[in-house]
């Protein structure tokens, strides 16, 4: 009962303190908002880019053109030499070819240019295109060595890849996200030094009511509790509105371009349960941003 009538004295005593000093705890608050509607973008970026950068990944395509002399058992071998190479995706989705005359039916539909032109095309030894394997790996890191295998094969004439623009788009986002990192640590280390600053007013403030706890036999704990509380609560209240942010906001967006942008090309995290996820680590981080900075201000202010 006696811990109960505590507890409940010092969330009282911290939300007087938080109206008594009303203007640093809104200063606290709102850098607290700040930086946690910062967190939320950052975090939401990631995930999304993340997907982005897989599905990407996994559209990585290596193309082995062959010589235009060679023949169909040779085209078979060169597959069976291909697919007993390390780091191919196993399977139908790992290699597939795709022959001169299928290559030169596509070209005839797409203009009538092409189709005059390729009419004439009406065997294989007249046909100028080349046969092409497509290729997809297990792992994009290790392309450049199965690039190199597949060039050494006999029978195949050039092997193109395009690993340089995912590498490129890697590396952009990449940047990004670590600037927005350095962003939100900045913030939180200015956010720490707000509410040190508020608590450190509160303790001046409450110093005589502090001594005369300390005279009627009041424990350390119980003097430092309702501080504690009121970090806790500036971290409760300045994460609110993120978390409404993200809750409503990014289920919004999503339900509004149907979970996709720029056509298919960024395909959107689904809402559930990833919006649940933020918003709970967002309420955590705002909280122990809160009782961190009412920690350290009652261990270096409050003697005791």
């Amino acid at each position: 009962m006696k811990v109960i009538r505590i507890l409940f004295r010092s969330i009282r005593d911290s939300f007087k303190s938080i109206i008594r000093n009303f203007s640093l705890s809104l200063a606290s608050i709102s850098c607290i908002t700040i930086t946690l509607v910062v967190v939320a973008i950052s975090m939401t970026l990631s995930v999304n880019v993340n997907n982005l950068m897989k599905k990407v990944e996994d559209d990585v395509t290596i193309v082995a053109f062959l010589e235009v002399d060679v023949t169909p058992e040779r085209i078979t071998e060169i597959g069976e030499e291909i697919r007993e190479l390390p780091n191919i995706l196993p399977g139908d989705e790992g290699i597939m070819l795709d022959d001169k005359e299928s290559i030169r039916q596509e070209m005839m539909k797409s203009s009538t240019t092409y189709e005059d032109i390729m009419k004439k095309w009406d065997n294989r030894e007249d046909n100028p295109l080349k046969d092409a394997y497509h290729v997809k790996v297990v792992d994009i890191d290790t392309m450049d060595e199965t690039v190199a295998a597949i060039s050494k094969i006999e029978g195949v004439h050039s092997v193109k890849n395009n690993d340089e623009m995912v590498d490129s788009l890697v590396g952009v986002f990449d940047a990004i996200t670590k600037g927005t990192y350095i962003v939100v640590i900045a913030l939180i280390i200015v956010t720490a030094f707000l509410i040190v600053n508020t608590i450190k007013i509160t303790i001046f403030s409450r110093k005589r009511e502090i001594d005369i706890m300390r005279l009627v036999g009041a424990s350390n704990t119980n003097i430092k509790i309702p501080f504690l509380f009121e970090g806790l609560f500036l971290g409760v209240f300045g994460s609110i509105i993120p978390i409404i942010i993200i809750t409503y906001g990014y289920s919004t967006l999503y339900h509004h371009f149907d979970g996709k942008l720029f056509g298919n090309i960024f395909t959107l995290t689904k809402p559930e349960p990833f919006i649940y996820s933020v918003a709970g680590l967002l309420l955590l981080i705002g909280v122990l941003v809160g009782m961190f900075g009412s920690w350290r201000a009652v261990r270096k202010h409050l003697k005791i």
